[in-house]
């Protein structure tokens, strides 16, 4: 089992404007439907919809994760379009929806989701270890830490987008 180790912000800023300010140069961009079939304290089973908006590839991928905070246990694989779909069908869930852009700040690569159904806009950091994680300074405009606060996580806000239908 990999461990995830990162750090996450509340941007305020809008990353267009950082993107063209050239402090962010873009590597990937991509639309992200993200749904959980499973919560259980804090484990967590979901499956996502990956576009990439320069190709219009797509991808579809299995996770579990298992801890909260700082570091979090993760496995991810990918699996087929009928897979997804069945599942998909299956719990008929409404999907997270977001924007993910991949860019590189200071020979760092951060990933920055835009959500859809909320106004909510964050940035993540990943990290080798939970030191470096620790030890690292963000700039004034990532905005809040958030690492640990749990309302931000995704899975809380898809259970909120739930308690809409």
């Amino acid at each position: 089992m990999g461990l995830e180790i990162e750090r996450k912000f509340l941007l305020t800023e809008n990353p267009e404007e950082l993107i063209r300010k050239g402090e962010l140069t873009v590597q990937t961009e991509q639309r992200i439907e993200q749904t959980y079939l499973a919560l259980d304290g804090l484990q967590e089973l979901r499956v996502r919809r990956i576009v990439d908006l320069a190709t219009d590839a797509v991808h579809y991928t299995h996770t579990f994760k298992n801890g909260h905070g700082l570091a979090r246990e993760e496995v991810e694989y990918d699996i087929s379009q009928g897979l997804y779909e069945q599942v998909i069908q299956a719990f008929g869930a409404i999907p997270l929806t977001k924007n993910r852009i991949t860019a590189q700040w200071g020979g760092r690569t951060i990933e920055i989701d835009v959500y859809d159904q909320f106004q909510l806009t964050v940035l993540e950091v990943e990290f080798h270890s939970e030191e470096a994680a620790l030890s690292f300074e963000p700039p004034a405009w990532f905005g809040k830490d958030i690492s640990t606060e749990k309302q931000y996580s995704n899975k809380k806000v898809w259970r909120e987008l739930q308690s809409r239908k």
